[in-house]
């Protein structure tokens, strides 16, 4: 074996264990948090006291179950202290651009609204005159959809309530024109998963954006992609919605997120 990639396999067979408590719902008992390792219970075991005597497993006096200890919270939290949500969506756009073949972006929530902070076009690039730092409607766009779904109502209201106005007084077909249409809009893309816009702020383009989530469940930014309608897939859990959403559940896992039922 090369030596640069020899390692200690009691270590990586240790870890399922904490992997297991990692995922389950709640503390375990010694043949549950066992069998989710694929182990007897006696080996558990022997690993388990090792893993409490540095403190990253507990067990529960009362009951015998086990769960994380002191010292798994202590490497979350310092893991988590160190992320940074946009370097690490950066880093995944090639791969994406790769999968998708159309325009991505990035955008975060600012001072005004859903902002651009990153932008990267494809050989099918279609010209959508937007710029770094460029601010997105909250009803016309995709990206301001996505973001006024998972956001709290009294951070969006600022911006939406206005929008709002000016469509009703443009008399604006493509855009909901009521508070309850912008609450059933909203929904939708929450039960979807994403946000899709058509021929609202550009002809003829299609967008989707999906949300990023970190640890405590908040959206920290959204990724955008944009393009033709006669090169883009403009269906829900198409070739294009799919693996973007697919992009999406994986940094926000890789960012501490976890779902639950719902979500």
């Amino acid at each position: 074996m090369d030596k640069e990639r020899a390692g200690i396999q009691s270590v990586e067979v240790g870890f399922s264990l904490v992997e297991a408590l990692a995922q389950a719902s709640g503390p375990l008992m010694l043949k549950d948090v066992a069998a989710a390792a694929g182990m007897s219970a006696a080996k558990a075991h022997r690993y388990l006291v090792s893993f409490q005597r540095i403190g990253l497993v507990s067990q529960d006096e009362r009951n015998s179950r086990y769960d994380l200890g002191p010292a798994a919270l202590q490497i979350g939290l310092a893991s988590l202290a160190r992320l940074d949500p946009v370097r690490l969506a950066r880093e995944r756009i090639p791969g994406l651009l790769d999968t998708l073949n159309h325009t991505l972006a990035i955008a975060v929530w600012g001072n005004h609204g859903p902002t651009i902070v990153h932008w990267e076009e494809s050989a099918q690039s279609v010209t959508a005159n937007l710029r770094l730092g460029d601010v997105m409607p909250m009803l016309a766009s995709a990206t301001g959809r996505c973001f006024g779904a998972w956001l709290p109502r009294e951070i969006t209201a600022p911006l939406l309530e206005p929008e709002l106005e000016r469509a009703r007084k443009a008399k604006r077909q493509d855009l909901p024109l009521t508070e309850e249409a912008v609450a059933a809009m909203l929904t939708e893309v929450r039960e979807r998963g994403t946000a899709r816009v058509v021929d609202t702020v550009l002809p003829g383009i299609v967008a989707f954006c999906v949300p990023v989530f970190d640890a405590s469940g908040h959206i920290v930014l959204g990724l955008m992609t944009l393009g033709s309608l006669a090169t883009f897939d403009p269906e829900y859990g198409g070739a294009i919605d799919a693996p973007l959403q697919s992009a999406a559940r994986q940094l926000s896992s890789d960012l501490g997120w976890r779902a639950t039922v719902g979500q």
